[in-house]
């Protein structure tokens, strides 16, 4: 691809990635450190430089280091956010070149061949990204050679730049763990006094390649460049977004919603092609004083049919503020999920379900679609865990609760009331009502599940009674026979 140009390969290495990812938003004066749950025990993930003085270090369990240093601040890592991390600042790389890798989980791989000349050479390149990143808070180590494997070695070993076509004269005093292998390889090395790479390159290769197979020796080949490594770049995810300039400002709804009508049918056609559906659109509306107005859609289920959310745009439309006129239009599906084809019969078209996710999505941009919920049954037969309560853009109907007698539509927190025995007693009162039982179907035992702590159940086992009053109130009574009392928890229709 380069022809007639040296391989370049600058690696870097970010050795406090997790902690000063968490300082950058909200710095400590203190000694800070991540932890992570290992073995059952908490451990320290990443330091920050106070906490490396005290004399805490990366692995150290969590009780030690508060013995050595009461002032330690510290929170679980969020494994999951350090990788969005790394992968921002591997987007912001490209910015050296289009060729940029992830290396581990707190490093980046970048091949710089043929593009160092466009910032004044390799030493320009390499100050231009250590001045960015620390404004931005971020300790790097940068490694600078021929291939992946020595860049990535002087990186993390001894930061430097190894001349080109001597990779071996760079990385010869460094230990044969720096040509990334196992530290139970690096340990049978060190035991038969392999203890550099020096020593390894000039070593007998057919014994070490019995004793250790050839991943060993590809190491060092590839450190060395006698075996090519390639650099994968990360795939842009792609992007789904339109936008249309007007030739004359509008401001009429009509007007707003027939351009809104283009657009989403263009964008329809890319969500088709890439199989998946927008669950949160934005309309951005510029107007010719450059100010935007941005209508928010967040859809009940992922759609891609322009026919179908057309309609959901009205009300937002609606409310824009046109002032004296709008000269662009942009549409962007900011959140999108996995959509298969379907096959389409008459018997789908204008579904029940379809009607009732715009439904929700209509009242969804009133009060919130994480607002409207839905009850699913859960697995188990206390009352009050019988059931979850989930919002019904991000869930399915979960079917029939799994119960041998029927339970009340109304639940509440049981509320006692007079009575004596294990039979529901004939006269009470309940909620300033007075009441004559007329029927009472029962008992059915319920244990409580001894493997949650709940002081609700503390009384024991409760024996639940479907009592038909002569006023007309169906009650849902149990009795408890560890602790006699009798309670009210629910109403039947």
């Amino acid at each position: 691809m380069f022809d007639g140009l040296n391989r370049r390969v600058v690696s870097l290495w970010f050795p406090k990635l997790a902690s000063e990812r968490v300082l950058r938003v909200r710095p400590v004066e203190a000694p800070f450190a991540l932890t992570i749950l290992q073995s059952n025990a908490n451990r320290l993930y990443c330091l920050n430089s106070r906490a490396e003085r005290h004399g805490l270090h990366r692995g150290m369990s969590y009780s030690d280091a508060r013995a050595f240093c009461p002032d330690l601040v510290s929170v679980p890592v969020d494994l999951h956010g350090v990788q969005r991390f790394q992968h921002v600042l591997s987007r912001w790389a490209t910015r050296y070149c289009p060729w940029v890798g992830l290396e581990g989980n707190d490093g980046l791989v970048l091949d710089v061949t043929g593009a160092a000349h466009l910032f004044g050479g390799e030493c320009g390149l390499l100050n231009d990204i250590r001045q960015r990143l620390g404004r931005a808070g971020i300790t790097v180590r940068i490694g600078v050679g021929d291939t992946r494997g020595a860049a990535w070695a002087l990186a993390r070993y001894r930061e430097g730049v190894a001349s080109a076509g001597d990779m071996l004269g760079a990385l010869e005093t460094l230990p044969v763990a720096a040509l990334r292998l196992t530290e139970q390889t690096d340990q049978a090395l060190q035991r038969l006094g392999l203890r550099s790479v020096g020593d390894l390159a000039t070593a007998a290769r057919a014994p070490l390649a019995r004793r250790f197979g050839r991943d060993l020796l590809m190491r060092l080949d590839q450190a060395l460049g006698n075996q090519p490594e390639d650099i994968s770049p990360l795939k842009t995810p792609p992007h789904y977004g339109v936008r249309m300039s007007l030739p004359e400002p509008i401001g009429l709804v009509s007007d707003v919603m027939a351009g809104t009508e283009r657009l989403l049918q263009r964008l329809c056609l890319s969500l088709n092609a890439g199989q998946v559906g927008a669950r949160v659109l934005n309309l951005s509306l510029r107007r010719v004083d450059q100010e935007s107005q941005h209508i928010e859609l967040r859809l009940a289920r992922p759609l891609r049919d322009a026919a179908r959310i057309l309609p959901l745009f009205e009300r937002g439309v609606a409310e824009v503020d046109a002032g004296y006129g709008i000269d662009q239009m942009r549409l962007e599906a900011v959140r999108v999920e996995p959509l298969p084809p379907q096959q389409v019969s008459h018997a789908r078209n204008g579904s029940h379900k379809d009607k009732l996710e715009d439904l929700v999505t209509r009242l969804g941009t009133r009060i919130g679609i994480e607002n409207i919920q839905r009850f699913l049954p859960a697995d188990s037969h206390i009352p009050e865990r019988s059931f979850i309560i989930s919002p019904a853009a991000y869930s399915e109907p979960g079917g029939v609760w799994n119960s041998a007698r029927p339970r009340p539509v109304m639940l509440f927190p049981p509320e006692p009331i007079a009575g004596q025995g294990a039979q529901p007693p004939d006269f009470f009162r309940w909620r300033r009502m007075s009441l004559a039982t007329g029927r009472a179907t029962g008992p059915e035992r319920i244990a409580p599940e001894w493997w949650f702590s709940d002081d609700n159940w503390r009384s024991g086992v409760r024996d639940y009674w479907k009592v038909e009053t002569k006023q007309g109130r169906r009650l849902w009574l149990f009795y408890t026979p560890q602790n006699p009392g009798w309670f009210v928890q629910g109403e039947f229709a």
